[in-house]
């Protein structure tokens, strides 16, 4: 099968990440089968999801993890001009569908060479490393990456195939959502001295959260390699109150930190906290049972920082060509990778531009792009 005809079929599957994946990877252990190549399911504690794990070559250590993530976005509310769940080709050199760019484009130029990979004595293992949830906080690459470890011989290099158009990147920020709930007194709105405004502390909050980015930017902490250059933080859901003339006992609000590789998480999480706790200490003269709590939706997810990947950036070099390396400020599971002491890049065919966008798209050549990079890698790790 070509790389197109494998993303026809897992762009197919609608993996978004409130649903199953298993339709898919089962997909893909059955196309493994017909090759001959082992592979390992590692589930979700529910069992409704799982990671896939495969090694083509000899159980050595060395080789090259080529890691991508099968779940993608929701399409709801979109403008879509056709089927999300269809490749289709309009014959302008683009095709659409989700996931296309983001990141099944990556995955079907890796299984459209498991054929020929299979067919060489690989003197290194080429694995495939298939995730669930990354898109929803990089919830399942953890526990594969904790079973390649624990129970196969250790890789020399990782390379995450998310869309850089065949860019190698070495740096990508941090990323934490979190949750906020301030908690004050309700009131008729004529009596403002008798209740507590959850809204408006809630909103001073808010301020006090994008006055953080100010003084980063103030002190100097920023990394010209990304286009935003300083650590970020946003709030992007907001809701709370009962009616216009009662006093909002409860906001409760959404915001992310996403933080560079040279800042800390917990640092930055700490100026917001150090305010709110100022609040909270004011709120509570008037009404003791207010309060402000935060809580992480997700475990952080690690920046990659540009440290220890002179390897497998010259094999990547070696394969495409001199490139520049760069940064960006989305993350994915590179850090993850890197955290464990693999050396890790991304580099994957389309852009980021396409991800998360209706009418979603990868252009043929960056996928015949991707596809010749996989041909390299063969040939860089075996013979024929």
């Amino acid at each position: 099968m070509t790389a197109t005809e494998i993303l026809e079929c897992l762009v197919g599957f609608a993996t978004v990440s409130r649903d199953s994946n298993l339709a898919l990877i089962e997909w893909v252990e059955a196309f493994l089968d017909e090759h001959d190549v082992e592979h390992w399911r590692i589930e979700s504690d529910d069992g409704s999801k799982a990671n896939l794990l495969a090694r083509i070559g000899p159980a050595t250590a060395g080789g090259v993890v080529l890691s991508g993530h099968t779940d993608v976005v929701p399409v709801d509310g979109q403008p879509w001009s056709s089927d999300p769940f269809t490749l289709v080709d309009k014959g302008d050199g683009r095709l659409y569908g989700r996931g296309t760019c983001d990141m099944k484009g990556f995955l079907a130029c890796a299984l459209a060479q498991v054929p020929s990979w299979t067919g060489r004595r690989l003197e290194k293992p080429i694995w495939l490393a298939f995730s669930y949830d990354e898109e929803v906080g990089c919830i399942g690459a953890p526990r594969m990456i904790e079973r390649l470890l624990a129970d196969h011989p250790r890789p020399a290099a990782v390379i995450v195939g998310e869309p850089t158009l065949m860019q190698p990147v070495v740096a990508h920020k941090g990323a934490t959502n979190l949750r906020t709930t301030v908690t004050g007194r309700a009131s008729h709105s004529s009596q403002v001295d008798q209740g507590v405004s959850a809204i408006h502390v809630a909103a001073r909050l808010v301020t006090k959260i994008e006055d953080v980015m100010a003084e980063l930017k103030a002190e100097g902490r920023v990394d010209e390699a990304f286009n935003v250059v300083h650590s970020s933080l946003h709030v992007g859901k907001i809701a709370g109150g009962t009616a216009i003339n009662i006093m909002a006992r409860e906001c409760t609000f959404e915001w992310e930190i996403r933080h560079l590789p040279q800042d800390r998480f917990e640092d930055l999480l700490g100026r917001v906290d150090a305010y709110a706790a100022e609040l909270q200490a004011e709120m509570r003269r008037r009404a003791p049972e207010a309060g402000i709590a935060t809580e992480a939706l997700n475990v952080t997810v690690p920046a990659l920082a540009d440290d220890d990947n002179a390897e497998v950036l010259s094999l990547c070099h070696e394969l495409l060509g001199e490139r520049p390396a760069g940064a960006v400020a989305y993350a994915t599971e590179a850090g993850q990778f890197q955290r464990e002491g693999l050396p890790t890049v991304i580099c994957g065919p389309g852009s980021i531009g396409q991800a998360h966008q209706p009418d979603e798209y990868i252009e043929r050549e960056q996928l015949e792009a991707g596809e010749r990079f996989m041909v390299a890698l063969g040939e860089r790790l075996g013979h024929a």
